[in-house]
């Protein structure tokens, strides 16, 4: 195993660390060499060159590091990040009696991401998955001891194999994301402005609005008799949507939707357009996409079920509107996929409920609920399962859930366990054991006051709605956060395959060392899209599949569980779905 330090920032120390865990100097290899940044050793095999299995890179933060192997052109086979690995195992109830969960904050547990995750929206128990705070920056630390201490937490560990695995994946997923970040999303800046302009009007000059937004703040303005208005500020559009008699108490679009009156189409294209404008329009384009990549900044683990984060450029909500910007080189194609009904599916494999396995065997999990006689109608079954994971209680999904009960009890009583740990203040973990955090000390304090003599008498029912909300946090965690390792699994497997592919016979516009190999470029949740030669993209949609059932095994084993996916090769991303 090789351990990297940082002993200066342009430079790379490598030491070896033996299979007893010492850490010794290897006249064979690098040991105690200094390698610029800009000269990293190759790669593909041992340090050095030397044949054999490639190494497992150790380091303290995989995008301090891997950004400079990819920008000489090298790729990093496998790693391990001890940042992410140590935010997983200080709070992992399969490690909560080993001596690492019991020691005190240190240095390591200071590590700021890199690039940092934003920080958390306001909100409380409401806010169910927030961002994670970004951590202060640490000093200077020690690899080896950190690894060391790693290692022997999961040895003492409940299950060793899952958090190995756990492990493994998230730092696979911190290479991928410093590829995805590197390789660029092809992304065609000609179409991208073609479309704004046919949608919005020109370009307009700073400080203006484009054509189209103008006509219809002026359409706004008169009907609504207010001729200073900006429909931007939402204090003036609400003050005059209340004068004019229109009866809207927000400016939300759902709440716009239910009124009659002819303010509302006008206002609702406009709130469209202003979207479009303010998420992907000139300003974006000019600020993330270049070279004819759009570059995204992934936050690896951002949010605290496992799920990723962008730390700007909108990587996890590219609507459609853009996505014929997004053109594959000559050449070349895309195969983009996405997993259907992930989530019910996972919690059917943590359940081992082979009802509900069978329900989803090869096709629609919706349907197939119908079709066991569950319920009626394939919205109610969506609905009801939506229901069932996000602590939906009333309306059609409520109606629903005692015969999704009734026909798959084990599954729709893992997630009835999971909140009702929550309620209890208690901490969930998923498949592989990342661990819920528990709720916090405000939390706490409206519990313990809410039934004492002098309490309010309104601080019972916000203590139960508090209680409630946390229930619903538990509740999807166990399966948001299996859903999160799923698809990490299905990342590293197809990694590995898409590198095993031959090299193209036309190469791309990617930099090193993806500009002849396919590779992943865009990742959200449970879809994913990869760049490919065209004489490869049929074998590359092979091995996508192939990947989701690795991963589906690696989770639940021999469990009847299956991952089927939506798989399309196409030149555009538009023409996907």
């Amino acid at each position: 195993m090789l351990v990297v330090d940082r002993p200066d920032p342009s430079a790379v120390r490598v030491r070896t660390l033996v299979p007893d865990a010492a850490a010794t100097d290897d006249p064979s290899g690098p040991v105690g060499t200094t390698h610029p940044a800009t000269h990293w050793p190759d790669l593909a095999g041992q340090a050095g060159g030397a044949p054999g299995p490639a190494p497992r890179w150790v380091w303290d933060d995989t995008n301090l590091w891997y950004p400079q192997a990819l920008a000489a052109g090298r790729r990093v086979e496998r790693a391990h990040d001890l940042r992410l690995a140590r935010a997983i195992l200080r709070r992992s109830s399969l490690t909560a009696a080993t001596p690492y969960a019991a020691a005190p904050p240190s240095g390591w547990d200071e590590l700021r991401p890199v690039p940092a995750a934003p920080p958390p929206p306001a909100g409380g128990v409401e806010a169910l998955f927030d961002l994670l705070p970004a951590p202060r920056t640490a000093p200077a630390l020690d690899p080896v001891d950190e690894v060391r201490a790693q290692l022997a937490a999961v040895a003492a560990s409940t299950d060793p194999g899952r958090l190995r695995l756990l492990l493994a994946a998230e730092s696979a997923g911190a290479l991928v994301a410093a590829e995805l970040t590197h390789a660029g999303l092809p992304w065609r800046a000609d179409v991208h402005d073609a479309l704004l302009a046919a949608t919005l009007g020109p370009r307009p000059r700073p400080g203006e609005r484009p054509a189209r937004l103008e006509e219809l703040a002026v359409r706004i303005r008169e009907i609504l008799e207010s001729p200073a208005l900006n429909p931007d500020s939402h204090p003036d559009l609400l003050r005059a949507l209340q004068y004019a008699g229109v009866g809207a108490r927000s400016t939300r679009q759902w709440e716009l939707e239910k009124l009659d009156h002819r303010v509302v189409a006008p206002l609702l294209e406009y709130k469209k357009l202003s979207r479009l404008l303010t998420a992907n329009g000139w300003n974006w384009l000019d600020q993330w996409v270049t070279d004819g990549r759009f570059r995204p900044e992934y936050v690896v683990g951002g949010v605290v079920t496992g799920r990723w984060a962008a730390n700007g450029g909108g990587a996890l909500q590219l609507p459609h509107q853009v996505r014929s910007a997004v053109v594959a080189d000559p050449g070349w194609t895309f195969v983009v996929a996405d997993a259907a009904q992930l989530e019910p599916r996972v919690l059917a494999g943590m359940a081992g409920d082979l009802q509900m396995a069978e329900a989803g065997r090869g096709g629609d999990l919706y349907q197939g609920i119908v079709d066991a006689g569950a319920v009626a109608t394939r919205e109610q079954a969506k609905l009801g399962m939506l229901g069932a994971m996000y602590g939906g209680t009333t309306g059609e999904s409520g109606r629903m859930l005692p015969r999704l009960a009734r026909a798959f009890p084990r599954a729709l009583e893992l997630v009835e366990q999971a909140a009702r740990a929550g309620e209890r203040g208690e901490v969930v973990s998923t498949r592989l054991g990342r661990t819920s955090p528990r709720p916090g000390s405000a939390w706490q304090e409206a519990q313990g006051e809410a039934y004492g003599l002098d309490a309010p008498p309104d601080a019972q029912d916000a203590a139960r709605a508090q209680t409630r909300a946390w229930g619903r946090f538990t509740r999807n965690f166990v399966v948001q956060g299996t859903a999160a390792e799923w698809a990490l699994c299905w990342m590293a497997s197809l990694r590995t395959r898409l590198w095993a592919l031959p090299p193209a016979t036309r190469p791309g516009g990617a930099p090193a060392p993806f500009t002849d190999r396919a590779h992943l470029v865009f990742f959200l949740h449970d879809e994913l899209i990869v760049h490919t030669p065209a004489e490869h993209a049929a074998e590359v949609a092979v091995q996508v599949r192939e990947a989701a059932a690795e991963a589906g095994r690696l989770l639940f084993g021999d469990l009847p569980v299956d991952f089927p996916l939506t798989v399309a090769v196409v030149e555009s991303y538009d023409r996907a779905k």
